[in-house]
């Protein structure tokens, strides 16, 4: 299946950094034209704190083939996300491709405390970053989606809709509730854009060697297998361009209509499109999360990647 996307306009929501940077830069090798956004720019670090910023996620974009533009944004503030609108409307006159990744919430996790211990700011904050910012986005940018047909919307998670299905243990409830919204937010943004023939998924990564992933580990994408001797499942993770690819086949895909209101998953959609990782596998990672880890069987890769 040809993955040309030469002509689309894509605009890539939370695309700072890990997978929503990945997606940006694989539509980009596509040939579309992708607005980055985001509240990490060269001046500017939001309460991540981290280095990456829109800019480079742009610049990668044009470096691949496409056309990065990069637009500081905080999904979280209504006129903002309304001038973004304005100003992509006034430049291209529509959107095809929609992908929200907004989060920058891991910092507030606070894995595993129970929602009377949490800190109530940061449970709120998570709320706000993973279903407020999106409703924003999708209230103030879907317009410019519908405007033709066949336009198609990406709401990023955490986890399938299977995974997600019972508490995340480990985790907290504002995070769980955050990430598990995404598959509601899919299945009502199927249905309110259906009459204009558009598809809205929701979309996961597996075990994502991000940026910040791999800080943790302390290894870089090039030695990142040095991390199994501390933990030895992290062998079934995956790097962000795979999701990447995931989101620009789906793209690309002229019968993604089939798909709409689904949680999808890179793993199922390299087995659907054909497409693999860095390394040349195709890692199942939430099935080897639930068959192997979860299930505490030794780390073992075998038939899933």
């Amino acid at each position: 299946m040809s993955r040309d996307l030469t002509g689309t306009v894509a605009l890539v929501a939370g695309g700072t950094r890990g997978a929503s940077r990945a997606i940006a830069v694989e539509l980009g090798r596509s040939g579309a034209t992708v607005y980055v956004t985001g509240r990490t720019s060269g001046t500017h670090r939001s309460e991540v704190d981290r280095p990456e910023t829109i800019e480079q996620t742009a610049e990668l974009v044009t470096e691949a083939g496409g056309t990065g533009v990069a637009v500081r944004v905080d999904h979280l503030a209504p006129d903002q996300v309304r001038g973004l609108a304005e100003r992509v409307d006034s430049e291209q006159g529509r959107i095809d491709v929609l992908v929200d990744g907004v989060w920058g919430g891991d910092g507030h996790l606070g894995w595993g405390k129970p929602v009377w211990e949490h800190s109530l700011e940061a449970s709120l904050r998570m709320v706000r970053l993973g279903i407020d910012a999106h409703i924003i986005t999708a209230h103030h940018l879907l317009p410019l989606v519908i405007r033709g047909p066949g336009g198609l919307v990406v709401e990023m998670t955490d986890g399938t809709a299977e995974y997600n299905a019972a508490f995340r243990k480990g985790t907290s409830l504002a995070f769980y509730v955050a990430k598990a919204a995404a598959h509601h937010l899919a299945l009502a943004l199927a249905e309110e854009t259906r009459e204009h023939r558009c598809t809205a998924v929701a979309m996961t990564p597996g075990w994502l060697r991000s940026e910040a992933m791999l800080d943790v580990f302390g290894v870089t994408e090039d030695n990142w297998r040095d991390a199994l001797a501390e933990q030895p499942h992290f062998a079934i993770s995956e790097s962000p361009a795979f999701t990447g690819r995931a989101v620009a086949a789906l793209a690309a895909d002229p019968e993604r209509a089939r798909f709409s209101g689904q949680t999808l998953n890179s793993g199922q959609l390299a087995e659907i499109y054909g497409f693999t990782d860095l390394d040349g596998s195709r890692p199942d990672g939430w099935r080897y999360v639930t068959e192997v880890q979860d299930a505490g069987r030794p780390a073992d890769t075998t038939g899933y990647r």
